[in-house]
């Protein structure tokens, strides 16, 4: 059974806080600082019970045991202050240190630089993570968007702290996922896009059982149309036409009528409407065509709940737009339940402006998926005992 954080005694307990502050970051500014407003309850709750508390996370994915500048959490760290109003004592060297006492330092709350600078992090050192655990007396997972990963200061942790615990958007997170997976609002349409169907195709199999309807985009979608028609040169995985083909054949995949494409993948290309029996050889599906989008757009008028994850075409650029415009403005005109996660989903929502209009927008990409996939993540498993 997990343990409660808000149950739990923190009074002057040294408290170490596992976040996900992995934001975008450009010569040392900030371009978005929604990861550090998510993780601010979970923070306020425990210097408010008195804990003596010390943060961290990751940022990118530097070289380990190689500090880089580029990579430092110290310009998340000065955001942090003020959004808190708190002064909080940034650490860069934490691990070998052998002079580092952090009982020592007088402040209520430090912040230790990148985990991912650490040997070991990313292969679950059992010595890194042994060492993790004696900087603490309670340990809080918080860091949702990186728990379907076993790395050292997520994962390995909890295996030698006495008493380690999720935080407040670890257990917003999973509630709204479970509510959405367990008792879903009918009916219920799931909208996919990516790349690549081989990367989300249990998850894919897993939505597919409890939607009434399962909207393909983006590469995803091209293997499906590989079905029965030519694609001319568009991205898909012809290992999985028939796996996608028997997908489409056991549930409800309403599957596009046309698409535009393109002669070359560029911001400039031209985009033109065709009908999938019309498709040339020099021809690259990039978005839904016309009759598509009425279709779908139709569909997620009159669904009551929306799982959204990934654009239904290259809407990056401006002529492949139209699809993830409209698909999104149909979401938000619904009067569904809508839970949307996935970075490219987040770069929709705000490139549409449409945060305000999402029930919840999950800050998990690969976790996300992991745990509609699984109905559970390694680090649930772990603290369960």
């Amino acid at each position: 059974m997990l343990l409660d954080i808000e149950k739990l005694d923190m009074l002057n307990k040294r408290v170490l806080i596992r976040l996900d502050l992995n934001v975008p970051i450009k010569n040392g500014v900030i371009l978005s600082n929604a990861r550090i407003i998510a993780s601010i309850p979970t923070i306020k709750l425990v210097i408010n019970k008195g804990a003596n508390v010390i943060l961290t996370s990751h940022l990118g994915r530097p070289k380990e045991g190689i500090y880089n500048n580029n990579f430092s959490l110290l310009p998340i760290c000065k955001e942090l202050e003020n959004i808190l109003n708190i002064n909080i004592k940034f650490i860069k060297n934490y691990f070998g240190n052998n002079n580092l006492n952090l009982n020592k330092i007088n402040e209520k709350i430090i912040m230790l630089e990148n985990v991912r600078f650490n040997k070991g992090e990313c292969k679950n050192s059992k010595f890194l993570s042994k060492y993790y655990s004696t900087l603490c007396d309670i340990f809080i997972m918080d860091a949702f968007a990186t728990s379907h990963r076993k790395h050292s200061s997520t994962y390995g942790i909890c295996k030698y702290c006495k008493i380690s615990c999720i935080g407040l958007l670890f257990k917003k997170e999973i509630n709204f996922l479970s509510k959405i997976m367990s008792n879903p609002k009918r009916p219920m349409v799931s909208i996919v896009g990516g790349c690549k169907i081989s990367t989300k195709f249990n998850f894919l199999n897993s939505l597919a059982k409890i939607s009434d309807s399962l909207i393909v985009g983006g590469g995803i979608s091209n293997t499906f149309i590989a079905i029965d028609y030519n694609i001319g040169k568009s991205l898909y995985e012809p290992n999985y036409i028939n796996l996608a083909r028997k997908l489409r054949d056991k549930y409800n995949i309403p599957l596009p009528l046309d698409c535009r494409v393109g002669k070359n993948f560029s911001e400039l290309s031209k985009s033109y409407v065709k009908k999938l029996n019309d498709i040339s050889y020099d021809d690259e599906i990039m978005d839904l065509g016309d009759l598509t989008i009425n279709l779908f757009y139709n569909i997620i008028l009159k669904a009551n709940t929306i799982l959204w994850n990934g654009p239904v075409g290259v809407f990056e650029f401006p002529n492949f737009r139209k699809g993830t415009e409209k698909i999104s403005k149909a979401i938000v005109k619904s009067n569904a339940f809508v839970v949307a996660g996935g970075g490219d989903t987040i770069s929709a929502i705000e490139l549409f402006g449409i945060k305000d209009k999402i029930s919840y927008i999950s800050t998990g990409g690969g976790a996300f998926l992991k745990f509609i996939e699984d109905k559970t993540l390694p680090i649930l498993n772990i603290l369960d005992n």
